[in-house]
C-alpha cells in the first residue's frame, strides 16, 4: 500500500524550494559564463555551487519526514498538530522566499533579515516537533545547523559586498 501521506510529506518542502529555484535563473548559472553571483566578493569558506542542490534536497527531505512523524503522532490535522505543522509552513514560507529576495531582487542585506527570521521560525518549529516526538530532531537539527552556516555565510556576503558597486539586474 503507497503511504501518499508520507510521499506528500517528503515532496512538498522539496518542491517548493525547486519552485524558489526557479527564481535564481541566470544569477548562479549563466550562458555567458559569469552569472551575478559569480561577481560577488565571497569567503574563502563559500561552498562550491554544486553542495547546494544536494544539500537543500537531504534537508528538505529530513524536515519533511520530521512533519510526517509529528502529522502522524498528533493523529491527523488536529488541534494537537496546529501549532506546528502551523509553524512548519511559516518556516518553509521563510524558506522559499529567501531565494527571490538574495538572488532575484540582489538585496544581500535584506536577505540576511530575511534568514534571522528564517533561523527563528525554524527553530520555534523544531521546539514544537521535539515536544511531540523526539525523533524529529534528528532530521531538524541537521536543518538548523545549515541554516547557521547559510546565515554566517549570507551575512559575510553582504559585508565583503556592501561597498561594492551594483550590477544592474535585466529583471529587475
Amino acid at each position: 500500500m503507497v503511504n501518499w501521506k508520507l510521499i506528500g510529506a517528503l515532496a512538498l518542502p522539496n518542491v517548493g524550494g525547486w519552485l524558489s529555484a526557479l527564481t535564481m535563473a541566470g544569477q548562479v548559472r549563466s550562458p555567458t559564463g559569469k552569472a551575478w553571483y559569480d561577481h560577488l566578493k565571497k569567503p574563502s569558506w563559500n561552498p562550491p555551487k554544486w553542495v547546494f542542490g544536494p544539500a537543500w534536497t537531504v534537508l528538505y527531505t529530513g524536515m519533511g519526514y520530521a512533519s510526517y512523524l509529528v502529522y502522524e503522532d498528533c493523529r491527523g490535522f488536529t488541534d494537537d498538530a496546529l501549532v506546528p505543522l502551523s509553524l512548519f509552513g511559516t518556516q518553509l514560507l521563510f524558506n522559499w522566499t529567501w531565494s527571490p529576495v538574495f538572488f532575484k531582487y540582489h538585496k544581500i542585506g535584506l536577505a540576511f533579515l530575511h534568514m534571522i527570521a528564517l533561523d527563528v521560525a525554524a527553530g520555534a518549529c523544531t521546539v514544537s516537533f521535539f515536544n511531540v516526538n523526539k525523533k524529529t530532531l534528528y532530521f531538524m537539527a541537521p536543518y538548523l545547523c545549515w541554516l547557521t552556516f547559510a546565515s554566517y555565510l549570507n551575512y559575510t556576503i553582504w559585508k565583503l559586498n556592501e561597498n561594492v558597486p551594483k550590477i544592474p539586474n535585466k529583471d529587475n
